[in-house]
């Protein structure tokens, strides 16, 4: 064989075992993306969709690939159902072969898929369900959380109202968001000084709540200083238009809740509840970031409204996404998983780092009021306090 002959056979091998390699990075990175679009949570989850594919255009500079690969979304509905979102996610890391998952809505979902993850070996992250025990008692190590917990849902709400001397009573629904956001509730409001007098718990899809009024404003009734009904609710409907109708103001007692869409923020204007304070999680106006002045931008120019609540933590989590691939170098599991603990990232409500503990991501919070203006239909929740990622760290409930 001639020496040509023999660097033609040569080339060509080195090409052949390369091949594999070259084959592999142009593979496109997989994404489930699983939300309930139907249910009762839909609103949350068709602005998290939203959120999450503007973030993918903001964290790549409109490329839509990392490291040179096309970037894939499988997007799932599993209708805010357990069940249903055990099998969209087992389907997505079995027959999609997904790299990892984002979801889900409900977060009775949420903790039916944690177990799906450590199964399969592969992350998943949570955005934007909030019960404690996702990054608690029900946790493992390939769970991440871009959305905020309960506790730091409860930190922000407490710090707005909760001092010595304070009586509050909570309704709240009867699942893991509502048992879980009054069990975080509590523990900050009585760190606080506050005293938690009643609990009361209804059906997700309750409209009639006559009775849970009449136990809280006989628990509150004789009570000294000032008195508060806090409601933690997700979804449609609540007790706000009952509240305001049973004339609580002449108990002296007073509405407090957590911040919401707008749609809710429509509705809390028609309520007449200008004046509530509560703690909040997002809304456009207040944080000022690159990040968040290209959201709004981008959304009211391609949606004609601003974003809102959720379409910010679909962003977040996206943000998230791009920013670990990067570090890690790819989407073998361990790698990101490493590349994740501890990592910081910008998204719209400014930087969120990931706790390596509990991997929960801590994040600024908001104290707000709410006040009115005659050419917007909803109500503006108005900057009072931002809470610090360190002031609202909800306490490490695992056990790593």
């Amino acid at each position: 064989m001639t020496k040509r002959a023999v660097a033609a056979v040569m080339v060509m091998l080195a090409l052949a075992a390369a091949w594999p390699r070259v084959a592999l990075a142009q593979a496109p990175i997989k994404i489930g993306l699983v939300q309930g679009i139907s249910g009762p949570l839909e609103v949350y989850a068709k602005q998290a969709v939203t959120g999450f594919k503007l973030g993918l255009e903001y964290a790549t500079g409109g490329k839509m690939e990392v490291l040179g690969r096309k970037i894939e979304v499988i997007v799932e509905d599993d209708q805010s159902k357990p069940d249903v979102s055990k099998q969209k996610v087992t389907k997505l890391y079995a027959d999609d072969k997904v790299d990892l998952i984002v979801g889900t809505s409900s977060s009775a979902a949420a903790l039916a898929i944690l177990p799906v993850a450590a199964e399969f070996k592969k992350v998943l992250l949570v955005e934007p369900a909030v019960a404690d025990s996702i990054t608690g008692e029900n946790w493992n190590r390939y769970i991440f959380r871009t959305g905020r917990s309960s506790s730091q849902d409860g930190i922000a709400n407490a710090l707005a109202v909760a001092h010595p001397g304070v009586s509050i009573a909570t309704i709240a629904q009867d699942y893991a968001f509502g048992k879980d956001g009054v069990a975080a509730y509590k523990a900050q409001v009585e760190k606080a000084g506050a005293k938690v007098v009643h609990e009361e718990y209804t059906p997700r899809d309750a409209t009639d709540f006559t009775a849970p009024i009449q136990k809280i404003l006989a628990a509150l009734k004789d009570a000294k200083g000032p008195k508060y009904v806090a409601v933690i609710w997700a979804g449609k409907g609540g007790p706000y238009a009952q509240l305001v109708a049973s004339k609580l103001d002449k108990s002296g007692i007073t509405i407090t809740s957590g911040g919401n869409v707008l749609d809710v923020l429509k509705a809390f204007k028609s309520y007449n509840l200008e004046g509530m304070i509560g703690g909040l999680y997002y809304y456009y106006e207040i944080p000022k970031n690159p990040a968040n002045t290209w959201l709004v931008t981008e959304h009211e120019k391609r949606f004609k409204e601003p974003p809102d609540f959720f379409t910010c933590g679909g962003f977040a989590a996206a943000v998230a996404v791009v920013t670990a691939i990067q570090k890690a170098g790819g989407t073998g599991t361990e790698k990101l998983i490493a590349a994740m603990e501890g990592m910081e990232f910008q998204t719209p409500k400014g930087k969120m780092t990931f706790r390596k503990e509990d991997h929960q991501a801590l994040q600024s919070m908001y104290v707000f009021k709410l006040t009115s203006k005659p050419d917007v239909p909803w109500l503006i929740p108005t900057l009072l306090r931002e809470l610090s990622p360190q002031e609202t760290a909800p306490p490490i409930q695992n056990k790593r």
